[in-house]
């Protein structure tokens, strides 16, 4: 007990909140196994899972380096509307094709990065005040673009859209008695590079150990010749660089545009993140933990609504209290960094 207790005391913030996370995942997914049972006990229902939130993983991972590093950035919703409605404008209304409408996802979400980076890093404007000019201006022009919603009915692009792939050995069979294979949506296999490719850049690359450092001590980060500045800049065009492929992923698989897309996106980005594991005060965080962030988000979301508490409200609460024992968590690991030193 004394040697667990020892290994618990020495693990680092990110490993310790990192493993936190994971651990009640796990717990809440197996007792919503073991207790509704129903849906949970089919793979397909964990893959349903990854597709309704393959574009929220992403836009988690870049909100989670610009906490990392200190930041904010509530403009990820605002620019995944936006891109959703160019891109269907586009594909739509001007017979266009799937690689251009990807450039144009690309270049929206590069443009906000160059400026809004710019504004925080070079300028030194609050982040929450420059993001947040960043969403209303990027809601106002998603409705500037288009003011009706309505379906994309371009061929290679609804091609792409209903393209499945197939998970072996992990199918069940429906009521009628028919085998159906597990499938997951192209935009789950994006979203897990992208975890998978920003996991590696934090934790193995000069640049990745920058936005630790910066979001830790800047004043530190500077006596070790980390430059703060670009650091920063970095951070905020990675961040919606991934809200414009965010927003083609989420675009892929709702296959419309529409001024309401993902509202409120930016909030459950910051709650995955949050749940995950990023500290709001910088320094702390892992894409691994984001993710599994994401995955527990939506979880406790179909084990309120599987329990009969259909209301939105129910919801809400529940998301509420979850973000609130984590910031306790979080809390108490700053506690135990201050008594350590």
């Amino acid at each position: 007990m004394k040697g667990l207790k020892n290994k618990f005391k020495n693990m680092s913030d990110t490993s310790l909140l990192l493993t936190i996370t994971i651990v009640v995942f796990f717990v809440m997914y197996i007792g919503a196994m073991i207790f509704l049972g129903q849906g949970f006990l089919k793979p397909q229902t964990f893959f349903n899972i990854l597709n309704a939130n393959a574009a929220l993983i992403i836009l988690s991972c870049g909100m989670s380096l610009v906490m990392i590093t200190g930041g904010i950035d509530i403009s990820v919703g605002g620019v995944t509307a936006l891109v959703s409605m160019c891109c269907a404008v586009y594909l739509d209304q001007h017979s266009g094709n799937v690689p251009m409408s990807i450039l144009i996802a690309l270049g929206i979400g590069l443009c906000f990065g160059l400026v809004q980076g710019f504004l925080v890093a070079y300028l030194e404007i609050q982040p929450f005040i420059v993001s947040l000019a960043g969403m209303f201006f990027a809601r106002g022009m998603t409705t500037i673009v288009n003011t009706k919603p309505f379906n994309v009915e371009n061929e290679a692009f609804v091609a792409l859209k209903n393209t499945r792939i197939t998970i072996p050995g992990m199918g069940s069979y429906n009521k009628l008695g028919d085998y159906v294979n597990a499938y997951v949506e192209v935009g789950v296999v994006i979203a897990l590079l992208v975890v998978i490719i920003f996991f590696c850049l934090l934790k193995w690359t000069k640049l990745g150990r920058s936005f630790y450092a910066v979001g830790g001590n800047q004043q530190s980060a500077l006596m070790l010749g980390i430059d703060v500045r670009k650091t920063k800049f970095i951070a905020y065009v990675l961040c919606s660089l991934l809200a414009g492929i965010g927003g083609y992923v989420y675009f892929m698989h709702v296959g419309s545009g529409s001024a309401s897309h993902a509202t409120g996106a930016e909030m459950n980005a910051i709650a995955s993140s949050i749940i995950g594991g990023t500290m709001l005060t910088g320094g702390v965080g892992n894409i691994i933990g984001t993710f599994f962030g994401v995955l527990s988000l939506s979880t406790i979301q179909n084990i309120v609504s599987s329990a009969g508490f259909d209301q939105a409200w129910w919801t809400g609460i529940t998301v509420a209290a979850m973000l609130c024992i984590f910031l306790v968590v979080q809390s108490v690991v700053l506690a135990r960094k201050k008594v350590s030193k």
